[in-house]
């Protein structure tokens, strides 16, 4: 049960539409990342494809049998929550044997030792969930739900209530775990970054709607529309609109820039300029701009820059921990060429040659 597809699904209840009609199928034995804001409809669609939920219309085909209405119970698929749910009374050792009990498989023990060596839980084999860190406590639902062995594996924001050291260390650990290819896993967030990492296949929602569903790389490189691109970035994008005057184009009656790239009866535009394409030295072709700094951020490796400039406020995310001294004014700077253009209803136009940010 690995080939799991949508059909026109969608749910409501009473007056509220939390899911409009969508359909996609799954990539079998790959990782596909529900990606959207919070009340973007994630989880009501891991809840349809998972069978904990019965869709307003619509149908959930798994290897070809419509499962529209079968329960999770008679489903073989395992789930991690954002809450570590795991057995209280139960110890470590025996919350991750509990699937393989079930299934009255042999060499239990040597199989939770292999589990708990891979996620890094050996020393607390004998402890029970509430001695351990939340950190902890969500490695034993996640080495449960491998022991499970299901073709079907969903996990809806499993890191989002951890720190940012575990949240960094257990999305490299589950890119690695996936990337054996031994189930088909649905992973629900609303950080671009873990998509990025997990790789796999991309679903943007928004709002209830299906925007977009590919290879993730190809989506980020090339939304379909404006709404995506924004779901797909962080830090925010940097949003402009322009105009064409007498054959150039005019940003937001500030500045004029060259767009060699667009070819278009348009004569209004919005260019969208990922953060790491903007930076303080200048390269040949480069428009600046002025700003003066906001604040200025140190997250991981990266720091962003918040500025003031006549087009709005913007952000700059620079590789390496950097010193920026607020207030002062700066001189930022991108290619033209680095920017997405959209038409005015969200279209994507032009999509960069080269792209910056994310190794992409």
């Amino acid at each position: 049960m690995s080939h799991l597809q949508l059909s026109e699904v969608s749910k409501s209840v009473g007056a509220d539409v939390h899911l409009h009609p969508m359909s996609f199928a799954l990539q079998p034995h790959a990782v596909t990342v529900l990606l959207g804001a919070t009340q973007a409809g994630k989880t009501s669609v891991m809840r349809l494809m998972a069978g904990l939920d019965i869709p307003s219309s619509g149908d959930v085909i798994v290897d070809g049998l419509n499962v529209t209405g079968v329960p999770v119970r008679e489903r073989h698929v395992a789930m991690v929550y954002q809450q570590f749910i795991n057995y209280p009374s139960l110890t470590v050792f025996d919350n991750i044997a509990s699937p393989l009990k079930l299934r009255q498989e042999t060499s239990i023990e040597e199989k939770v030792q292999e589990l708990a060596k891979r996620l890094h839980i050996e020393p607390f084999l004998k402890r029970f969930p509430s001695e351990l860190s939340g950190g902890q406590q969500q490695r034993v639902a996640l080495a449960r739900a491998l022991a499970k062995k299901a073709p079907l594996v969903f996990l809806d924001e499993p890191l989002v209530n951890l720190d940012y050291k575990l949240r960094e260390e257990l999305r490299e650990e589950l890119a690695q775990l996936f990337a054996t290819g031994q189930s088909t896993v649905v992973y629900a967030t609303t950080d671009p970054g873990e998509a990025l990492l997990l790789g796999g296949y991309t679903a943007v929602l928004k709002e209830g709607r299906l925007l977009q569903y590919g290879p993730t790389l190809e989506v980020f490189r090339r939304p379909a529309s404006l709404d995506v691109a924004l779901a797909f970035s962080d830090p925010p994008l940097n949003v402009v609109s322009a105009q064409s005057k007498d054959g150039n184009w005019q940003l937001n009656h500030g500045p004029f820039v060259v767009l060699p790239q667009l070819q278009t009866m348009h004569n209004q535009v919005t260019l969208a300029i990922r953060p790491a394409s903007l930076r303080v030295e200048e390269k040949s072709g480069d428009m600046a701009i002025s700003g003066q700094v906001q604040l200025a951020e140190i997250s991981g490796t990266d720091t962003f820059v918040h500025f003031h400039c006549a087009l709005g406020e913007w952000v700059m995310q620079k590789t390496g921990v950097h010193f920026f001294e607020l207030g002062a004014r700066l001189t930022f700077y991108f290619d033209p060429n680095e920017s997405y253009i959209f038409s005015t209803d969200g279209a994507l136009l032009s999509a960069p040659f080269s792209q910056a940010g994310w190794g992409a």
